[in-house]
């Protein structure tokens, strides 16, 4: 049976975003793509406070100088598309308040008739953290487990009611619900992350950093989970940052997805060996307009199903 293949939607800084988020994901749609993805950037430092992911001396990219807000690209999305997920990889969870983050979602979800993939992570960035997280960059991982609760708290039966470190609701009803139970998904690059994920998520978020390095995580994180009890099936929705090229890439230190669509068909059918439950490609990065991006999605998708993914 072929994985599931998602795309990720236009939100650099040559779309235009409110002609080419709805463009794209019809097309998507068309083409047989079962979700479509977000990521985010709140901003992009000059000069930086620290190298990119927090590696001293990394250059943050320059596609970065311009990312669109992730719900706003997904609620154009979900106007313009009946059937694929809407998923995010990832919101820099604590960079947004609990209660409106949690409304937000199960607004989108309820409009979207129930296909919103609440995907989290605590993010890196020192200067995101100062200009929007209402907790301080150390206490990260505790915003995240709030958040959570937020989560379940908020899209659950009213009254809903949450006394916490950050957010304290009094017993109040809060509409609309989600159209069905938002899976939330998680990035873990830690042995607390991954404890959190088993303990509190319905899913993983691995980025495609080598084959073996993904199958490693992926064996060690059943591993976790079955030695602390848990019982339901763990998701993982791998993505692919792909860097298109229209030739074949034979140069030295080739990264996964960076090269021909051959190549890029190439490196999704060895990571759906892995056994993952779907793959999402990213493809924005690199591509010169809508049309583009639209037409390598497509030549990629069709190829990958010729080929057996």
């Amino acid at each position: 049976m072929a994985i599931p293949l998602g795309l990720g939607l236009p939100q650099m800084r040559q779309y235009d975003i409110g002609t080419d988020v709805p463009e794209v994901a019809r097309a998507a749609e068309r083409t047989g793509y079962s979700s479509l993805w977000v990521f985010e950037r709140a901003l992009f430092p000059e000069p930086a406070t620290q190298g990119l992911y927090g590696i001293e001396g990394m250059p943050w990219p320059d596609e970065y100088r311009s990312v669109a807000e992730p719900l706003v690209t997904l609620t154009l999305a979900a106007a313009a598309t009946e059937r694929a997920e809407l998923g995010s990889s990832v919101l820099v969870a604590p960079l947004h308040g609990p209660f409106q983050l949690a409304k937000a979602l199960a607004s989108l979800d309820a409009a979207s008739g129930g296909r919103v993939v609440a995907g989290f992570g605590t993010g890196w960035s020192l200067d995101e953290y100062a200009a929007a997280a209402p907790r301080p960059f150390a206490e990260r991982g505790r915003a995240l487990d709030e958040l959570i609760e937020v989560c379940r708290a908020v899209w659950g039966p009213d009254p809903v009611s949450y006394d916490g470190h950050l957010t304290r609701i009094a017993p109040a009803v809060v509409g609309p619900k989600p159209a069905r139970p938002i899976p939330v998904l998680l990035a873990a690059g830690s042995a607390r992350a991954r404890r959190r994920l088993v303990d509190r998520a319905d899913g993983w978020l691995p980025v495609a950093a080598g084959v073996e390095a993904v199958t490693e995580q992926w064996r060690q994180l059943r591993n976790l989970a079955a030695e602390r009890g848990r019982t339901r099936p763990l998701r993982a929705s791998l993505r692919l940052n792909a860097r298109y090229l229209p030739t074949t890439y034979d140069g030295p230190g080739r990264r996964p997805g960076q090269g021909s669509v051959d190549q890029i068909v190439e490196d999704l059918a060895a990571y759906a060996a892995i056994g993952l439950d779907e793959i999402h490609l990213d493809l924005q990065a690199g591509l010169r307009d809508a049309e583009e991006l639209k037409d390598v999605a497509a030549e990629v998708y069709e190829k990958a199903r010729a080929a057996g993914v």
